[in-house]
């Protein structure tokens, strides 16, 4: 197996693992603080991988995130391919950052998801989410330096470049 198809391997292996961990259900008390797994794993490959990673992965992964999830089509996939398209813009600023910081451009890409998904269930016309709907890019934004870690020694360990 050559080094490209092993990497192309471990990039899915952990957005499939991401999108489990996306539909997994949580206790009533802690579903509002589900991080956004898929998406920051996303991130994190767009700015590691850009030749690998991108839009196009994007918008395939939120397509099979709005199925499983019954969501309107197309909802995850717009907001996951724009977030795509700005980590690809600012991976070379966003990588030379220290964590804390990369944390804070992490939490504005989490929140322009947001505000698109929101945009697109007004335009629906569903009812306005509560205000917990909020709390999961600052749960992202938390989790991200950590995430990070991990991510960084699985793509050194696999050799994913």
């Amino acid at each position: 197996m050559s080094r490209q198809q092993s990497g192309n391997i471990t990039i899915t292996i952990t957005l499939l693992l991401a999108l489990m961990l996306e539909i997994m259900p949580l206790p009533d008390g802690l579903s509002h603080f589900q991080p956004q797994w898929l998406l920051l794993t996303l991130i994190y490959w767009c700015m590691a991988t850009p030749n690998r990673v991108g839009i196009g992965v994007s918008w395939s992964c939120g397509i099979m995130l709005d199925i499983l999830n019954g969501a309107l089509l197309g909802q995850h996939a717009i907001g996951l391919a724009i977030v795509a398209y700005f980590s690809l813009k600012l991976h070379q600023r966003t990588r030379v950052l220290p964590l804390p910081q990369q944390a804070l451009t992490v939490l504005l890409l989490l929140l322009v998801e947001r505000l698109i998904s929101i945009w697109v269930i007004g335009a629906v016309g569903y009812p306005a989410p509560s205000l917990w709907y909020w709390a999961t890019p600052l749960v992202g934004m938390v989790l991200w330096p950590w995430f990070y870690v991990v991510l960084r020694d699985v793509r050194r360990r696999f050799r994913v470049s």
